[in-house]
């Protein structure tokens, strides 16, 4: 006789209480990419800030008194929107904006707290650094910006600070906007 699948079946291999719902692949899928994406914003943030010599020489770091956004923003000159974002590099505020929102959002993911909120704002960044860019060079519309928005949406929709995050803590659950 067939074995039939039914939602309420009890499977052995699947424990799981009140406060911790079991976990399926997909779960710990968006976890991994949480955190990865979630450590691309905080390495930016931090060798922006010390100048490990990554992408940001020590000499240029911003506790140097370099400008985390000068350099890219200065180099979309000759880009449709150049003259925008080029009027706004090196401003004191675009700076400070811009490195809270590094360590911000990559704080934010790697914690898996605060998720939704990171996800807005990561993706108005990596929008903003899009547009600073057109035309594009490699592609006619699609290039790392709009993936890494499209991702962040998706951790936002699949709960990703749920799981391997602090995205369960009691606090978190009893706060929607803290998810």
């Amino acid at each position: 006789m067939a074995t039939i699948f039914h939602p309420r079946t009890v499977h052995p291999e699947i424990v799981a209480t009140a406060d911790t719902p079991a976990k399926n692949p997909v779960q710990y899928v968006w976890a991994a990419a949480r955190v990865a994406l979630g450590w691309v914003f905080l390495w930016a943030f931090l060798d922006k800030t010390f100048g490990w010599g990554f992408a940001t020489p020590a000499a240029k770091a911003w506790i140097n008194g370099g400008s985390p956004t000068t350099g890219f923003l200065k180099g979309t000159g000759e880009n449709a929107l150049g003259g925008l974002f080029t009027a706004l590099a090196g401003q004191v505020w675009v700076d400070w904006l811009f490195m809270l929102g590094l360590l911000g959002v990559g704080a934010a993911l790697v914690l898996g707290v605060g998720t939704r909120i990171a996800a807005v704002a990561g993706a108005l960044m990596m929008a903003l650094m899009w547009a600073a860019e057109l035309p594009l060079t490699t592609n006619p519309f699609m290039d790392e910006h709009i993936v890494y928005a499209i991702v962040l949406a998706g951790l936002a929709l699949a709960d990703a600070g749920a799981t391997l995050g602090l995205g369960n803590l009691r606090i978190v659950r009893e706060h929607e906007w803290l998810k």
